[in-house]
């Protein structure tokens, strides 16, 4: 008899026909393998049969994964011999491998004097490099890539074609002879850019790295955009570039040559080792030790990286000191991916561009991610972990086989969500849409994802904020629409994640969310379930002073709660009083309360950037100081009491920050202990690590770690619920 298997998961583009073909002739068995649209099919027969799956398990390529196996009994037909066939087109479901960084036996090649490929900027194979950033269609076959255009020479083509060769279809395969070229390019005196001419790639490199030390600011393209790059070193290097990018201080990431040189600028745990050596080389927050002036100032962290390209540790051989490396845009912007629009956007901010001519399909930036004691919660999945794939875990009856669902997510942080047949896929991080060209990056990523997957949504669903941009793309398209409420869509999404039934007590904090009695919530407190949910505790509602500029200006709104005698203290007393008659919009947000804390402390006279408030109130704490507030556990639970606390004990940052935190953690423990039910956190207020940390220890809640616990995760909720609630 024979045996048919249809496997799915992340099989294709990452060495799973050769590993299938070394066990086949291992095991003597005959038949074929080939990659389809729908998975990897494989006919097997032979007396070993029985034994290939496990063989096949016990040695996955390191980048495969396996999400099913379907197997079939058919007739025998007596295969001569087992082979690999070409891939076939039926309906796309299979999964689209992230880009991954090179791996240990290419740099090892790459520093080969002996090797074809020795310093080649470009060196690759099927366990590393660009994937889902070049990928035009499905399958994943050159001719579907931005690569076709360079054709292999008959070295990389006997590599290409050989199933025993590390390099068998690895798409991007190339070499000094036919692969893609650098490009430097600079800006001569009537300010019009113009490539250089050099002997070699390496001396390119070696240019770039002369004028990096001497203080320039320099674009680099990387898999999925240009980083800006200089000296992080360079004070007046970062100066520079600050000015130019209009950045005045929101912190810059590094890259840093190797581990022994993070461990000179931080204090990292061993669970911060593992996330900056992973395979995905994302960006980590850790701990500074050593303070480098412009790069994070005011906060205790950084964000670090390793290279995760050929190129970036060629780079380094001529570099012995971390460089900014921060995403080429303008502020709010997607990622640049190629030259004429960097050119376009940001031909004042650099002094010199490193170029190649592998277009960039598909835009995509750094993750980041950060330690939470054993555990690591995701800030952005983006490159190394998405396009992210996973199979439905429900156990009822493949529950949106009929639907084709797109979620389109948040505001902020944006990413889109796909569920169809028995696949669910989250797209990288699209970010901010409050800019014409974010809302384009977010359009376009919805026409990439249909067009990879052949993918017609039946419905549509978006959030409950009739401002959201994502909520307005949604209203104007003619399919069927459903909106889910944001904070719900948090929950729903640790939900999905951790695969949980039954009711959970959800503490969902953040800055904003749209709620069903149309103020703006933020410090909620849910029973929940898949199909629904009860709005139980919330921060008493307090005027949003300001509206939205509350958000980076959050004086008026803090000095108008607090008790009148304390309110007297600050220069806008008459002011704040004064507007709070004023019609403004009522809110509930925790994430506004870490911004009138940090305000009323001293801490802050400003949110000069996104979280600054809350990363400030972490630097702060004191695990020596045991303090709380007892607040008074009712529906609408009064937080005035922390306010005026801290405006009373202005200038003792330890004090607020420890204190305030403590009453956090104390108010979750009490309402957790009342409805004794298991706990979810989520939002954006939990990417502070304090706080999560001593929540986790005190309750062990559930929450999102490879999904965004921030805004980044609302996709996945809306998702889920179109999945568990639309038949």
């Amino acid at each position: 008899m024979r045996v048919k298997y249809k496997i799915n998961g992340i099989v294709q583009g990452v060495g799973f026909r050769p590993t299938v073909y070394k066990i086949a002739k291992k095991l003597n068995l005959k038949g074929y393998v080939l990659n389809s649209s729908d998975g990897v099919i494989i006919e097997i027969e032979g007396e070993n049969k029985d034994k290939f799956l496990d063989e096949l398990k016990k040695n996955l390529p390191p980048l495969a994964r396996i999400d099913s196996i379907e197997s079939e009994i058919l007739d025998f037909v007596g295969f001569k011999d087992f082979v690999i066939k070409e891939s076939q087109n039926t309906q796309k479901t299979t999964s689209i491998s992230p880009d991954i960084a090179v791996c240990d036996d290419c740099l090892k090649e790459m520093y080969d004097k002996n090797d074809r490929r020795y310093l080649y900027p470009f060196i690759n194979c099927t366990n590393c490099g660009p994937r889902y950033t070049i990928i035009e269609n499905i399958p994943y076959d050159r001719k579907n890539t931005s690569m076709k255009k360079f054709k292999m020479c008959k070295f990389c083509e006997i590599e290409y074609n050989d199933p025993l060769n590390r390099r068998y279809h690895a798409q991007p395969i190339s070499c000094y002879d036919c692969g893609p070229k650098l490009d430097v390019k600079r800006k001569d005196d009537s300010g019009k850019w113009k490539s250089l001419n050099f002997d070699d790639e390496i001396h390119k490199i070696k240019y770039i790295a002369k004028k990096i030390k001497e203080g320039k600011n320099v674009a680099i393209k990387g898999l999925g955009g240009f980083h800006l790059v200089c000296d992080a070193t360079n004070e007046e290097a970062v100066g520079n570039l600050r000015e130019r990018k209009r950045r005045p201080s929101k912190p810059f990431a590094m890259m840093f040559k190797n581990l022994d040189m993070i461990k000179d600028y931080c204090d990292i745990t061993d669970k911060d080792v593992a996330l900056i050596t992973s395979k995905e080389k994302p960006i980590v927050l850790v701990k500074k030790k050593k303070d480098l002036k412009g790069i994070a100032d005011k906060i205790d962290r950084y964000g670090v990286f390793l290279p995760y390209t050929p190129l970036h540790y060629l780079l380094f051989d001529f570099l012995d000191f971390p460089i900014v490396a921060t995403s080429a845009n303008i502020s709010d912007e997607p990622i640049i991916r190629d030259s004429d629009e960097l050119i376009e956007k940001l031909s004042n901010v650099i002094d010199y561009i490193l170029d190649n001519d592998r277009d960039i399909v598909n835009a995509c930036d750094d993750s980041v991610v950060q330690a939470v004691g054993d555990e690591y919660i995701t800030m952005r999945c983006a490159r190394g972990y998405a396009p992210l794939m996973e199979n439905d875990k429900s156990e009822n009856e493949k529950s949106y086989g009929k639907l084709n669902i797109l979620a389109v997510g948040a505001n902020q942080k944006n990413t889109i969500s796909l569920a169809f047949k028995d696949k669910f896929i989250l797209s990288p991080h699209i970010g901010d849409l409050g800019t014409l060209g974010s809302i384009e990056y977010f359009q376009r990523t919805i026409e990439t994802f249909r067009r990879l997957y052949e993918f017609e949504e039946d419905v549509i669903i978006c959030d409950k904020h009739p401002y959201y941009e994502s909520t307005k793309w949604a209203l104007s398209q003619d399919k069927k629409i459903f909106q889910v409420q944001h904070h719900y869509a948090h929950a729903l999404a640790t939900m999905f994640e951790h695969n949980l039934k039954g009711e959970y007590l959800c503490f969902i904090f953040d800055g904003t969310g749209y709620g069903d009695d149309g103020t703006i919530w933020g410090g909620e407190v849910f029973i929940a379930n898949r199909n629904d949910y009860k709005r139980i505790h919330h921060i008493k509602p307090f005027k949003l002073i300001g509206g939205e500029k509350a958000v980076k200006n959050p004086a008026n709104m803090a000095v108008a709660l607090i008790d009148e005698e304390l309110a007297k203290n600050y220069p806008n007393y008459k002011i704040a009083k004064a507007l709070n008659n004023a019609s403004f919009p009522l809110t509930s947000s925790m994430g506004r309360m870490f911004d009138m804390v940090a305000f009323l402390s001293g801490m802050i006279e400003k949110n000069e950037w996104e979280g600054i408030s809350g990363l400030l109130i972490e630097k702060y704490y004191n695990p020596e100081i045991n303090e709380k507030i007892e607040l008074k556990i009712e529906k609408e639970i009064d937080f005035r009491p922390v306010l005026n606390f801290a405006a009373a004990n202005r200038g003792e940052f330890e004090r607020v920050s420890s204190v305030f935190i403590n009453t956090l953690v104390d108010l979750i423990e009490k309402i957790a202990k009342i409805y004794d039910l298991p706990v979810i956190v989520g939002g954006g207020v939990f990417q502070n690590k304090t706080l999560l940390t001593l929540v986790n220890k005190r309750l062990n809640p559930y929450f999102n770690k490879k999904i965004p616990i921030n805004d980044g995760g609302v996709s996945v909720g809306q998702a889920a619920w179109g999945i568990w609630n639309l038949k």
